[in-house]
């Protein structure tokens, strides 16, 4: 099951630690990654709960990085590698919104791998997500950027109100 989103969930994460990099040497830009890819795939799932979602994207693909490096002001430097780029095809601009508001709001990732807990994605095996939902002081530190909700909210307000009825359908949740 996580073999069918791995290319959306590699390329989104990679997308946030490029946009977002790490604000040290190789330990702190581990930790960032780490917690960048916690964050996507948690969203992926929510995103994909069903193996139907995944092959769909799958087939039909995400839609790739443009808007998203359009937001943050990336888009001309894109265009400066296409050919070293193709992953970016991978990234799914809702994934990479709806982990952007995991990554800044500590109840709300609660609630999203809370989720995920209960969906078919973890059948069969354990799944954690403490650097995501507990970060400590050297994760913080390293994914300063990552985390800071002012630098994320452009990203994360794309797609914030669909995250909140994902989590609670039928329910307005506050934000």
């Amino acid at each position: 099951m996580q073999a069918d989103l791995s290319p959306v969930i590699a390329a989104t994460a990679q997308w946030l630690t490029c946009a977002y990099p790490s604000s040290g040497g190789a330990l702190a830009s581990a930790l960032c990654e780490v917690q960048a890819r916690q964050a996507v795939t948690v969203a992926a799932w929510l995103r994909y709960p069903t193996p139907m979602d995944a092959a769909l994207v799958g087939m039909a693909g995400p839609g790739g990085s443009a808007r998203l490096d359009w937001i943050t002001g990336a888009d001309g430097a894109a265009d400066d590698h296409t050919d070293g780029q193709a992953w970016r095809t991978w990234v799914d601009e809702v994934v990479a919104s709806w982990a952007a508001s995991l990554l800044t709001d500590p109840e709300l990732a609660v609630l999203a791998v809370a989720a995920v807990a209960e969906g078919e994605h973890t059948t069969g095996t354990p799944s954690t997500f403490r650097r995501l939902v507990t970060p400590d002081e050297s994760d913080r530190r390293a994914a300063a950027l990552l985390r800071h909700p002012d630098l994320l909210a452009p990203v994360a307000e794309l797609h914030h109100a669909q995250l909140l009825d994902r989590l609670n359908p039928g329910q307005a949740l506050t934000a």
